[in-house]
C-alpha cells in the first residue's frame, strides 16, 4: 500500500473504537509502519532470497551483471557499506554483506581473538546476522525519518509541489536490506548440528549459507596450510540438512553456497565408502597417495584397498591423517564442484591461493562443460598479496611475449621503487578490472572481499594515533576525520542522529504530545552541523 494508504487505514481502525484511540495520530502509526517494513528475520530472509534469485538470472544472460559484497564484524559497518552504496550510487542493487566466519572468530569471540578454526561460539554467528539487519532497519528508519521531516516542512511552507514530490519518495523508497551471505563454516559439529544452526541462521534473516567441505575439528582458514576435507557423502549430508532448514522455515528461494578447498588441502581424515567402481567414493578414493603392497607386506595394522586387482596401501600419518597425491588439487576441486551442483548446491566457492584468472576459469571451464549454468562465488581475500602477484602476472606475460624485462627483478616486485613504472600501471590496471574480466572469462557471479574492515578500522586507527598522540594533536582529528566527514557529506558527522535520537524525539512526541522532552532542541551541539 502506498503512504496515503496507510493513513487511511489507520484512520479507520481509529475511528471504529468509539473515541477510545482519538488521541492515535493516523499519520504517525503509517510513519512507524513505513519505518519498520519487516518484522522478522524470515521476512528478511525471503525477501533477500528472491533478490538473489533474480540477480543470479540476469547475471546468467549477461555476466556483466555480477554482484559484490564486502565482509562484515559488526551492525554498524554493515549499515554504513549500505548508507554509502545508495549515497554514491543511488541505489544497492547488485551489492550484498558478506559475513565472515574469520571476522567472528577473531573479532566477536568471549575467548578474545581466535584463529578461524570454528573455535568461537557458533551463536555468535546468528547474534551477528540478527545485528546486521538490525543497523539496517535503523537505516532504513532513519532514512524515511528524514522524509517525514521534509514532508512537514513543505505542508507548512505550503509547497505542494514539494510535498507531492517527497511522497512519491517515501512510496518508492529503497530499503537497504540486501542479501548477506553468512558463513556456517563447516558446519559446526555433523549433520544435525549443521541443520540446527542453520536454522537460527535463517531465522536471523539470511538467505545465503557458505558452507565448506573441510573437517568440523581440524577446521582451518582457506588460506592456511593443514586443511583436511571429508568424503562427498560426508558434506552432502550437510547441504541436505540447510536445505531441509530453508524448507522448513518457508524459505523456499534460500540459497546454498558449497565451497571446495581441495585446491589446497592435502589430507582427508577417512578413506570413503565405495559400493562398486567408479562410484563418488572411488573417485575420492583414486586421489590418494597409495603405495602398492604384496599381502606378506600389509601390516596388522595397515589400512588397504584394492583397486584394478591391486592392493593399494594409503600413505597414512602419524596425525592418522591420510594424504592426495600431489598436483591433485585442481582435478579434486571440479570433482567436488560437480557433485556439489548435482546434490542441491546453488553456487559455487573455490578458495584459491591467488588471484589468477587463468587458474580460475580453467577449473571453471571444465565444471561448465557438465553444468553449464553453474556459477562461482570468489573470494577476493586480503590474503592475497594483490600487488606482487598482478606484478608477477604481468613480468611473466611479457617475459612470454618475448618484451624486455631486464630493469624488473621478479621477486622483488613488491618494492615501491617499481610503483611509477609501466609493469606497475599495466598490474594496477588489472586488478581494477579483475572482477569485470573475471566475471566475463570465469564465470564469476560475486566477489566478494571477506575481511575489509578489519584492515581499514587497523589502518585508519594507525593514522589516527599517529597524528592525535603526536604533533598534530587535536588537528589530527579535525583535519583527516570531522573535517573530512563535513567535506564528505558522512552521515555519521551528525552521531546522534545516527544513533536514532530524532527518530526518538518523533516517538516522544506521537506518544506525549505538547508534553514531551525531546533531544533535538536549539541546545543540541548537532545543530552545528545543519550547513
Amino acid at each position: 500500500m502506498s503512504y496515503t494508504q496507510d493513513i487511511e487505514q489507520a484512520r479507520e481502525l481509529i475511528d471504529g473504537h468509539g473515541g477510545k484511540w482519538n488521541a492515535i495520530d493516523a499519520e504517525a502509526v503509517a510513519r512507524m509502519k513505513a519505518m519498520n517494513r519487516f518484522r522478522t528475520g524470515l521476512d528478511i530472509a525471503r525477501y533477500t532470497a528472491k533478490i538473489m534469485r533474480e540477480d543470479m538470472a540476469a547475471y546468467d544472460r549477461d555476466p556483466a551483471n555480477y554482484t559484490q559484497s564486502l565482509g562484515c564484524w559488526h551492525g554498524f559497518i554493515g549499515q554504513q557499506k549500505m548508507i554509502s552504496i545508495k549515497k554514491h550510487f543511488g541505489t544497492t542493487k547488485g551489492r550484498y554483506l558478506y559475513l565472515s566466519g574469520w571476522m567472528v572468530a577473531a573479532l566477536r569471540s568471549e575467548f578474545g581473538p581466535l584463529p578461524d578454526q570454528s573455535m568461537h561460539e557458533k551463536t555468535a554467528v546468528p547474534a551477528l546476522i540478527e545485528e546486521l539487519y538490525t543497523f539496517l532497519r535503523q537505516a532504513d528508519a532513519r532514512e524515511l525519518n528524514l522524509l517525514f521531516r521534509e514532508l512537514d516542512a513543505a505542508r507548512e511552507a505550503g509547497d505542494a509541489n514539494r510535498e507531492r514530490e517527497i511522497r512519491h519518495r517515501i512510496d518508492n523508497h529503497e530499503t537497504h536490506i540486501v542479501p548477506i551471505i553468512a558463513d556456517i563454516d563447516a558446519g559446526f559439529g555433523n549433520a544435525e548440528a549443521t541443520y540446527l544452526l542453520a536454522k537460527k541462521m535463517i531465522e536471523a534473516g539470511a538467505c545465503a549459507l557458505q558452507i565448506e567441505n573441510q573437517v568440523s575439528d581440524e577446521k582451518q582458514c582457506g588460506h592456511q596450510d593443514g586443511k583436511v576435507t571429508v568424503p562427498h557423502e560426508e558434506f552432502l549430508a550437510k547441504v541436505r540438512a540447510c536445505r531441509y532448514a530453508f524448507l522448513e522455515l518457508g524459505v523456499e528461494d534460500g540459497i546454498i553456497v558449497t565451497r571446495t578447498d581441495s585446491l589446497g588441502a592435502g589430507l582427508t581424515k577417512q578413506i570413503a565408502y565405495s559400493r562398486e567402481p567408479g562410484d563418488l567414493g572411488d573417485q575420492y578414493n583414486s586421489f590418494l597417495d597409495c603405495d602398492e603392497v604384496t599381502p606378506e607386506e600389509i601390516g596388522p595394522n595397515d589400512v588397504v584397498i584394492s583397486r584394478d586387482g591391486k592392493l593399494l596401501r594409503p600413505k597414512r600419518l602419524p596425525s592418522n591423517l591420510f594424504q592426495f597425491r600431489p598436483g591433485t588439487g585442481e582435478d579434486r576441486c571440479v570433482l567436488d564442484s560437480i557433485t556439489s551442483l548435482q546434490n542441491g548446491a546453488d553456487l559455487i566457492w573455490i578458495e584459491t591461493e591467488k588471484p589468477h584468472i587463468g587458474q580460475i576459469g580453467g577449473m571453471m571451464k571444465r565444471i561448465r562443460e557438465v553444468v553449464p549454468d553453474a556459477k562461482l562465488v570468489y573470494n577476493n581475500s586480503p590474503s592475497f598479496n594483490w600487488t606482487l602477484n598482478f606484478r608477477q602476472q604481468v613480468y611473466d606475460a611479457w617475459k612470454e611475449e618475448g618484451r624486455d624485462v631486464s630493469a624488473y627483478d621478479r621477486e622483488t616486485l613488491m618494492s615501491a621503487a617499481y610503483d611509477g613504472s609501466e609493469l606497475a600501471a599495466e598490474a594496477d590496471e588489472r586488478i581494477r578490472t579483475f572482477q569485470r574480466d573475471a566475471s566475463r572469462e570465469a564465470g564469476i557471479f560475486h566477489h566478494l572481499i571477506t575481511l575489509p574492515t578489519y584492515h581499514t578500522a587497523a589502518l585508519s586507527t594507525d593514522n589516527l594515533a599517529r597524528e592525535y598522540f603526536g604533533e598534530e594533536g587535536m588537528l589530527g582529528y579535525v583535519k583527516n576525520v570531522q573535517r573530512a566527514e563535513i567535506r564528505q557529506g558522512i552521515a555519521c558527522v551528525r552521531h546522534q542522529n545516527m544513533a536514532g535520537t530524532d527518530i526518538g524525539d518523533d516517538h516522544k512526541e506521537y506518544f506525549a504530545g505538547e508534553a514531551a522532552l525531546k533531544a533535538g532542541g536549539a541546545a543540541n551541539t548537532m545543530n552545528q552541523f545543519a550547513a
